[in-house]
């Protein structure tokens, strides 16, 4: 099948779980994930009707960007870790950094944001999995509260909401209750009322287990493999 005829497909999944959570399905954003695809792939989903597009490594888009420029009304978000050596170039290259994960890094956002003349949107990473070999703060942490409270001096900085890779397992059902727990956290996050923390998108779910991040309420879905095909070796 062809990157039109995956989108296509991958559409009607996310629709046909929409409906089954008594959703509209217009709530829920479908991100390519282009991570190790050439300019070409994209250019293809843009064709598509693909707007919105996850990289996971700085230096990898720097490398396609050129190529890709004249899409207009394209997204490119950072979803991978940012080392904070490379903020400077992640906010000249993305509109927006999904993996915002302590009190250091966001300052150092911040200030390349600025010196950019750009607002950056972020959202900020919850290690829902707790597992050691991936990045992303841990859920009721001192550094996640910090992150929380910081947000009103971060004036180049939009945070939008919350975004999370939770441990694999190859059933999607095993996602569930990960899902289900970064949106009970966006919840109690909106109790509170923090200024300048927006709590709208639940980044999470992808190719093998989307369906169920919907059904848990996830607004944007990360969709790499479904779409493009098995990637080769990053």
């Amino acid at each position: 099948m062809s990157v039109a005829e995956n989108i296509a497909e991958v559409r009607e999944r996310i629709a046909a779980a929409a409906r089954r959570a008594g959703r509209n399905p217009d709530e829920i954003t479908l991100m390519g994930v282009t991570k190790t695809f050439p300019a070409e792939h994209v250019r293809e989903a843009y064709i598509a009707g693909l707007r919105v597009f996850g990289e996971n490594r700085v230096q990898e888009f720097a490398r396609k960007a050129d190529a890709l420029r004249d899409l207009p009304d394209a997204e490119w978000h950072l979803i991978g870790h940012l080392q904070t050596n490379k903020t400077a170039k992640a906010a000249e290259l993305f509109d927006a950094v999904d993996s915002v994960d302590s009190v250091r890094m966001a300052e150092k956002l911040n200030a390349s944001a600025e010196s950019a003349g750009k607002i950056l949107s972020v959202l900020i990473e919850i290690n829902v999995g707790g597992e050691k070999a991936k990045s992303g703060v841990a859920p009721g942490s001192d550094e996640l509260e910090r992150i929380l409270r910081g947000g009103p001096r971060w004036e180049n900085l939009k945070i939008r909401g919350l975004m999370t890779v939770p441990p694999y397992t190859e059933d999607p059902e095993g996602s569930r209750a990960y899902f289900r727990q970064l949106r009970q956290i966006r919840d109690s996050i909106v109790a509170r009322a923090l200024p300048k923390i927006g709590t709208a998108v639940l980044s999470m779910g992808m190719s093998h287990d989307f369906e169920v991040a919907i059904e848990e309420g996830a607004t944007c879905v990360r969709v790499g493999t479904a779409i493009f095909g098995e990637r080769a070796k990053a």
